[in-house]
């Protein structure tokens, strides 16, 4: 396809991240997307088993920060990109180019490229739409999936909670990044905040981040919805790989009943891990809880 035109965020505005140490690596030469330039974190050996970190909207790795180290400890390499339009990836600033399968392709590339393997897929949000879609296109590349607050786009409607965030983006989508972040989660810090709402300086970079509480399928016409009914029959009756679910219960736009049928479509046969004060930004809040309790729950299956 033709290169869309993009823009990129000035890097001074990714200085002094708290907690977040990690040097982006680059590549613009994507299958389909040359001249796009996707942003990832990637640390650890490059021949070790891989954590795929997969955000949602309007974040970007930066949401990782408190898991990546708990993954990296284990000598595990962790890759975690920016989806195109968010952090410090290229950014189209034509919504249009923001498609349901121009974000799964480009995931799909990126692993190809990257040639991943012994993957434990990593997903919240946009990153589960997205993310849970494609396992079954590349099945030997995948072993485990960590799922936090998301769902598989299959058609069937919406939650009040979302109806709101969809409607909030039609009536204000140029909102104060950094105060939606601080609403959705109380008492983060300003610094925070910001390092949230860096990508996107002025709102001819926030495309992207417009275009994705329209594009969540909630009607049964809607681009995604067939390829995501075919990952849900796949979860729930071929993967033979471990998983792991984490609930934030105060989430609004994808409640705890939610998830709970998530888990029964997912086929995963252990217990969600109920997080009675977590909201929908899981990883921001107890991401660092999160991981070690699939680590061990794992490890408890192996040794078992």
């Amino acid at each position: 396809m033709p290169t869309p035109d993009a823009i990129r965020t000035p890097e001074d505005r990714f200085a002094d991240l708290p907690d977040f140490p990690w040097q982006p690596r680059y590549r613009d030469d994507l299958k389909g997307y040359e001249g796009l330039r996707m942003a990832r974190i990637d640390e650890g050996p490059e021949d070790a088993s891989v954590f795929l970190c997969l955000h949602g909207q309007p974040a970007w790795s930066f949401l990782y920060r408190h898991m990546i180290p708990v993954f990296l400890d284990t000598g595990a390499r962790v890759v975690a990109p920016d989806l195109f339009g968010f952090g410090r990836s290229d950014k189209p600033v034509e919504d249009a180019v923001y498609t349901f399968n121009f974000h799964r392709h480009s995931l799909i590339a990126l692993i190809e490229a990257l040639d991943l393997r012994r993957i434990t897929l990593v997903v919240q949000d946009w990153g589960g739409i997205l993310g849970l879609t494609i396992p079954p296109d590349m099945a030997d590349r995948f072993d485990r999936l960590l799922v936090m607050d998301t769902v598989l786009g299959l058609g069937g409607g919406s939650t009040e909670g979302f109806d709101a965030w969809r409607r909030m983006h039609g009536e204000d989508p140029d909102y104060d990044m950094a105060t939606l972040f601080q609403q959705y989660v109380p008492g983060m810090s300003e610094r925070v905040a910001a390092a949230y709402a860096a990508p996107f300086p002025d709102a001819r970079y926030r495309a992207g981040a417009r275009r994705f509480p329209f594009l969540v399928m909630t009607e049964p016409h809607m681009e995604g919805v067939e390829i995501s009914k075919r990952a849900a029959r796949w979860w729930s009756s071929e993967f033979r790989g471990d998983s792991f679910m984490a609930v934030g219960e105060q989430d609004k736009l994808i409640p705890p009943w939610l998830m709970q049928r998530m888990h029964e479509i997912l086929g995963i046969s252990r217990p969600p891990l109920m997080l009675p004060d977590a909201g929908h930004f899981v990883q921001e809040t107890h991401g660092t809880q999160v991981a070690r309790a699939a680590l061990a729950a794992w490890a408890e299956d192996r040794d078992g």
